[in-house]
């Protein structure tokens, strides 16, 4: 079992940056693969982007070019940084970590005035 716990999520004006964190309770943590996803009421979680063990980020289109996945295994910390948000970036965000597959209980970022 390992845990995952989100944070850095609020609210948050259009156009603003945010940096979400997620810590994980692993001491493999180098290892793994880890991924960020969101979720909106009455839709399925959305894939963001993950990172590999190599450091080899891959994103969906839909935040490709304004978020950034990186990683800190000195810290077993995996972060989505999240420039030129959106209101329609407003969501539950959850990080994700292979194998294993395990979820964080996911951070409210809501983006609005």
């Amino acid at each position: 079992q390992v845990q995952l716990r989100e944070s850095g999520g609020g609210l948050v004006q259009p156009g603003g940056s945010l940096r979400l964190s997620c810590a994980a309770s692993t001491n493999l943590f180098r290892i793994y693969t880890l991924s960020w996803y969101r979720q909106t009421p009455g839709k399925e979680r959305e894939f963001l982007g993950t990172i590999s063990p190599q450091y080899v980020t891959e994103y969906a289109d839909s935040v490709n070019g304004r978020f950034i996945i990186s990683r800190d295994n000195s810290k077993s910390m995996v972060y989505l940084q999240m420039n030129s948000l959106k209101p329609e970036d407003t969501a539950v965000y959850y990080c994700f970590i292979q194998p294993g597959s395990y979820w964080g209980q996911g951070t409210q970022v809501t983006v609005s005035l």
